[in-house]
């Protein structure tokens, strides 16, 4: 079983207009480069993309949001793009804003076959318009629907020609939840090892998970947000 593939184009052949794509990263750390590369090169339109945010104007996400590709963003932070914010404002581009520990428990459930849950974060704020609300031990609650995807783009450090797959520290974020909560999952890693060289109990996503693993290159470990010290 070899689930390498040749290249991040190869990878993404089946992607069609109007999918939605998981995408792993918090900000800048963790993202999937070389796939939203070939997402651009491709120009694949009207996606759903499910993450955390859009990366900043001239990276990450934002090389979809600049060739007007994303047709809704589904996030809980917008602050560093600023063409993502006027996207939103001008009304080009849709967005799902969600309390943080709410979309990461929303992208959990759709991994785990659980279709809906109920939280207290957001009860009585725009948050919960529209959504039906229960009250549990006198605790006002609001329903949440999990997520899924057409596909899951993650970026992992290490990884085998089955899938397994080893982030590493904060680079992990949200990678491995969203690896389970698609139909089709994409992996591209740093790092390429024979098996056998992943110890089995420091796996955090089995390959199982993984239909097709890919060799990144070129990546850029960019800073968002320098900030130095006045002498």
């Amino acid at each position: 079983m070899d689930k390498r593939i040749s290249s991040p184009d190869a990878a993404i052949e089946n992607l069609q207009d109007g999918a939605t794509i998981l995408m792993g990263g918090f900000g800048l750390c963790g993202i999937p480069e070389n796939l939203i590369a070939a997402v651009r090169r491709k120009g694949t339109k009207d996606l759903t993309i499910v993450s955390n945010n859009a990366g900043v104007d001239d990276f990450g996400i934002g090389l979809l949001l600049q060739q007007r590709q994303v047709k809704k963003m589904v996030s809980t932070y917008v602050g560093e793009n600023k063409l993502f914010e006027q996207l939103v404002a001008s009304g080009e581009l849709q967005l799902e804003l969600n309390p943080q520990g709410t979309f990461a428990e929303r992208i959990r459930a759709g991994g785990a076959g659980i279709p809906a849950f109920y939280t207290p974060t957001g009860y009585g704020t725009m948050v919960a318009e529209g959504k039906e609300t229960r009250e549990f031990d006198g605790r006002p609650y609001v329903l949440e629907r999990g997520i899924r995807g057409n596909f899951a783009f993650v970026k992992a450090w290490k990884g085998d020609r089955w899938g397994n797959l080893i982030y590493r520290k904060t680079a992990r974020n949200f990678n491995p939840m969203m690896a389970t909560a698609a139909d089709y999952v994409v992996a591209e890693v740093e790092e390429f090892v024979d098996l056998g060289q992943l110890p089995p109990d420091q796996v955090h996503t089995p390959g199982i998970f993984v239909n097709a693993i890919l060799q990144g290159a070129a990546y850029e470990k960019r800073i968002e947000r320098r900030t130095t010290k006045r002498n």
